[in-house]
């Protein structure tokens, strides 16, 4: 058996069964017409028409995908049979490190800072003697109420993260009860918990049903101090309500590591948006264990023991 395996992300060595060869191939071009008769891809997606890119691999038996969503490819429709696999908890360390790391840039104030740097300015409004807990801001994780939106795997490392440096952390799902340890409460339940919110972090996946799950209504909940991070899917925000939000000071502030369009058009209102801080879809994009996971999964699909881990429903 052949399997494809993408350069764009350097990995170990693959413990393969005997037959089995991995081929390595530049997944943002065609495949090569040698290795066509590949049963097996292991891949981003980063293609542009990833319709004619599985067109010309019509033995295929199995797409081991590195993203945690494998959304443009299921959007495809692929052969039933084609076994598709998704990179569910090769990215929740790096992207919870990541929805950390936005939350307490904004809440030290670490853009500020580095403006005033840029202008060689001491600016003493942003140090010195401060109170903990202001009535206007949120100005440290300690104490705080930390809003996870999206409880999956991600969520809930990320809910790990933020509680060890002090914060309450809730979780908002598609049910309520306890997840991980945290109180989770049910999606059409959870007004109270946005309202109580000094971070929200959202985690949501694209899908239908998130569609501008951050919109005017859940904005205009939040209080006036909260800090947004999204490390989900851009999809998930209302990027015009999110705008007018902090023009507004309806909000404290917001980082988005994901946007609507990717890459983020030069002329995008987010750029100019007051409070904002914007990294390039940066959470992820360092796999963990992806090398255990493909040895397993090949073993599985030639039936040489255990289950395939992370086979998506279709």
């Amino acid at each position: 058996m052949k399997i494809l395996v993408t350069e764009t992300t350097r990995l170990g060595p693959l413990d393969l069964p005997e037959g089995v060869v991995a081929v390595p191939f530049d997944e943002r071009q065609r495949v090569p017409a040698e290795h066509r008769d590949a049963e097996a891809v292991v891949l981003w997606g980063q293609y542009p028409d990833l319709r004619v890119f599985f067109a010309d691999l019509p033995h295929l038996r199995w797409i081991q995908t590195l993203a945690a969503g494998p959304d443009r490819i299921l959007a495809l429709d692929l052969p039933r049979d084609i076994v598709i696999t998704n990179g569910e908890h090769f990215h929740d360390d790096t992207v919870a490190e990541h929805a950390l790391a936005l939350a307490l840039a904004n809440l030290r104030r670490i853009p500020d800072c580095l403006t005033a740097q840029a202008a060689h300015r001491w600016d003493s409004t942003l140090g010195g003697i401060q109170p903990l807990h202001p009535a206007d801001r949120v100005t440290t994780l300690w104490e705080s109420n930390v809003v996870v939106w999206g409880f999956g795997a991600i969520g809930q490392v990320a809910a790990q993260r933020f509680a060890a440096l002090g914060a309450h952390v809730t979780g908002i799902a598609h049910s309520s009860g306890e997840r991980a340890g945290f109180p989770v409460v049910a999606v059409d339940e959870a007004d109270a918990a946005l309202r109580a919110a000094d971070v929200l972090v959202m985690v949501l996946p694209s899908h239908p049903d998130t569609h501008h799950a951050l919109d005017a209504r859940v904005l205009d909940l939040l209080p006036d101090h909260t800090q947004v991070v999204n490390v989900g899917r851009g999809s998930t925000v209302d990027e015009v309500a999110l705008v007018e939000a902090l023009r507004e000071g309806r909000i404290g502030a917001a980082a988005l590591d994901v946007t609507e369009v990717e890459p983020l058009p030069a002329d995008s209102p987010l750029w100019d948006a007051p409070h904002l801080l914007i990294t390039p879809h940066a959470a992820g994009g360092r796999p963990v264990g992806v090398e255990e996971r493909i040895a397993h999964n090949v073993r599985a699909l030639l039936g040489l023991g255990g289950d395939m881990i992370g086979v998506v429903a279709r």
